[in-house]
């Protein structure tokens, strides 16, 4: 199990522990946690679970494959450190992961 941590654009914070092998939206989904949308139901076919990962997990998260990095090109303002939170694996190394939630997704 994973904590993660879930600040919304208005500075709303919730932690929850995420069962290692799910994902980051599917963790996300199960809790309730608003402004994550998951629209294609995690199949990498939409950007409504953009997130945008605290710089300290960069390198734990890894770097977005090429269909997720074309997916990124339709979410609400995205940036060098935003992710589709369906293709964030949960394990051990994302214990603390802090993932900031934009205003509205794409």
């Amino acid at each position: 199990m994973a904590r993660i941590i879930y600040v919304t654009h208005d500075d709303q914070r919730f932690e929850l522990d995420a069962e290692n092998g799910s994902t980051v939206m599917e963790a996300a989904v199960r809790a309730g946690i608003p402004g994550i949308e998951a629209e294609c139901g995690g199949a990498c076919a939409c950007a409504t679970c953009h997130v945008y990962i605290e710089p300290e997990f960069m390198e734990a998260v890894g770097e977005a494959d090429g269909m997720e990095t074309d997916m990124l090109d339709f979410a609400w303002e995205p940036s060098a450190n935003s992710r589709l939170s369906c293709q964030l694996r949960v394990t051990d190394a994302l214990d603390g992961l802090v993932v900031r939630i934009p205003e509205r997704q794409g």
